[in-house]
């Protein structure tokens, strides 16, 4: 940790200036508090109702606001086993699926599998972990102290390392943080809530840049709060702030530089969805599905920032999936609320066409994950209006996603939580904590285990990671660390992370 970002004077430095001299050094000892505590603090119960619109808070409050200046260090030591990683959304490959990782158990004991460690987060949320050299990185917010967190735990037994945020007032929204940072080229990048992008050292924590996305972009913060998972490519953070003049950027990972920026004729905002990496046409390109519309933007040459293809066709009000590359310049979209699917071709001359578009209960469609696709099949768990088969996780053949080849059945529902492939074998996550494992291809369902990892399990909806062989997932208010591999044991002896 930098002498700099010392909590006192990062803190004084607040004080200085949005409170008279002679209350700064009360208001500095009193904002440390929180990063001084010793126990976690208490959950409030979550109640029907009690959700509200994302509030935005008044010019003058997010003035007040620095992105990532608290900052507080604890005794967690990472893991040994640096090898192993999930360094961002859906992986290494952006794909979420790992085909060349460790070997898994195909079975599990009757309790189900290893439960390493489990931790109590400071809010609600579904914010997703990210992994990287021994250390579990994840996006949070302290319902009490009112903060928010990017925090550090060790990949060993979920003990938290360091923690950096800041002070921001929030409403409860259907949970507070949803995005998974980004670790890279020696930083990690988070965004929190209502558009603060925070970049830290990823071993130290030190704060080496911070970007408040509606005050620099005109960015105006998604209903739901922020969903976009930020991305570092060759040292490059990709944030897709959808401004009125900027629809993606580029920012350099180590001085916080605007490198490039890719301009927003159509005035595009900000969805949940995530900026997704794709090749096509000899060409690198970060794809984005916006509110307004859909755009290919060059990542490689002179050219880069360029927008090398769009299309309106594509315009929902709300949008929570990334878009899917199927190759060759095939890419399906979706969304929930009725909105169905729709797959385009952008062509060598990278003109758009529609090529199908259908309804929840015509194809295949997703409300809140993203499909996947493996070996020319798309695997998704279909919505709540999908029709007779709601709810069902439904394989589709990528050259036809409108007509299944086959269901996981009546006695087989899902809901709206991840799912990841890893090993031959898909890893489903049911909202009330229930870990599926099965077997799947193009002949069909297989199911190899089933395990209840979160008692009592509520919206677990966040993304998974796989480390090596653990597996790391999460409901609305706790953190769990599951051994996958094959000599996996039963859950009964689960360690408590502090």
């Amino acid at each position: 940790m930098s002498s700099s970002n010392s909590p006192v004077s990062a803190l004084s430095s607040i004080a200085a200036i949005v409170l008279p001299a002679v209350l700064a050094t009360a208001a500095a000892v009193a904002g440390v508090a929180w990063w001084r505590s010793a126990a976690p603090p208490p959950l409030e119960r979550r109640v029907p109702g009690m959700d509200q619109s994302a509030n935005k808070p008044s010019a003058t409050e997010r003035e007040k606001i620095e992105p990532g200046k608290l900052f507080r260090s604890f005794e967690g030591r990472p893991s040994a086993d640096t090898a192993v990683s999930w360094p961002h959304f859906r992986g290494s490959d952006s794909k979420n699926v790992v085909s060349n990782g460790a070997e898994l158990a195909d079975h599990w004991p009757e309790n189900g599998p290893e439960i390493l460690w489990s931790v109590k987060l400071l809010g609600e949320g579904h914010a997703a972990p990210a992994v990287a050299r021994g250390r579990v990185y994840i996006m949070d917010y302290d319902e009490t102290e009112r903060a928010d967190a990017l925090r550090c735990l060790s990949l060993d037994d979920g003990r938290e390392i360091w923690r950096r945020g800041h002070k921001i007032k929030l409403k409860r929204n259907h949970g507070f943080s949803r995005t998974v940072a980004a670790v890279g080229s020696g930083v990690v990048v988070g965004i929190g809530p209502k558009c603060h992008v925070v970049c830290a050292d990823a071993i130290t924590g030190d704060l080496k840049w911070a970007i408040d996305m509606e005050a620099k972009f005109g960015t105006k913060t998604p209903f739901w709060y922020t969903g976009q998972c930020p991305l570092i490519d060759r040292g490059v953070v990709v944030l897709a702030p959808a401004g009125p003049d900027i629809l993606v950027t580029g920012i350099d990972a180590g001085t916080g530089e605007t490198l490039w920026s890719a301009p927003n004729p159509g005035k595009w905002k900000m969805s949940h969805s995530s900026v997704m990496p794709a090749k096509f046409n000899g060409r690198k390109m970060y794809v984005y599905c916006a509110l307004g519309g859909i755009a290919g933007i060059a990542a490689d040459g002179p050219e880069t920032g360029k927008i090398l293809w769009s299309t309106t066709a594509w315009n929902q009000s709300v949008v929570a999936p990334s878009p899917l590359h199927l190759g060759n310049g095939r890419f399906f979209v979706t969304a929930g609320y009725g909105a169905g699917g729709m797959t385009i071709q952008v062509g060598k001359d990278w003109k758009v066409r529609v090529l199908e578009s259908h309804s929840p209960r015509k194809g295949l469609c997703s409300e809140q994950q993203t499909p996947i696709l493996s070996h020319g099949l798309v695997y998704g768990i279909l919505p709540k209006d999908a029709g007779a088969f709601r709810t069902m996780l439904a394989c589709y053949s990528a050259s036809d996603l409108t007509r299944p080849l086959w269901t996981s059945g009546n006695n087989r529902k899902f809901g709206l939580g991840p799912y990841l492939m890893a090993d031959g074998k898909l890893f489903i996550l049911k909202d009330n904590g229930t870990l599926v494992m099965a077997r799947v291809s193009r002949s069909g369902y297989k199911e190899l285990g089933r395990a209840k990892i979160i008692e009592n399990g509520r919206d677990a909806w966040g993304p998974m990671a796989l480390a090596g062989t653990r597996l790391l997932l999460r409901d609305l208010t706790r953190l769990y660390c599951v051994e996958l591999g094959k000599k996996t044991k039963s859950n009964e002896k689960a360690v408590e992370g502090k």
